[in-house]
């Protein structure tokens, strides 16, 4: 069943975030991961309102949490660990 990677994020260092970016946009990729949005405009109803929100479908839940897993989005989370507050989440989809 396909999944969602759901992130909201708050960006605190523009430079290290970029090289986060650079990183995990490939490491993504690699595992099957698609965007389906980056960013865009928003509307916050409930919760915490984050800046910049992220979704990105994979096959999978578990293709989802392996990619998050492997080494290349661990060298790209290492430059957003003290560049963002973030939270990050992966949800199976109904089809």
């Amino acid at each position: 069943m396909p999944a969602l990677w759901i992130a909201h994020v708050t960006v605190t260092d523009d430079e290290a975030y970029g090289k986060y970016a650079a990183l995990a946009g490939p490491a993504i990729a690699k595992h099957g991961g698609k965007f389906i949005a980056r960013g865009g405009r928003f509307v916050q109803l409930e919760g915490r309102e984050r800046p910049r929100n992220v979704v990105a479908r994979f096959d999978s839940l578990e293709a989802a949490e392996a990619c998050y897993r492997s080494p290349e989005y661990q060298e790209a989370l290492s430059h957003a660990r003290d560049a963002s507050e973030r939270e990050l989440l992966i949800v199976e989809t109904t089809d």
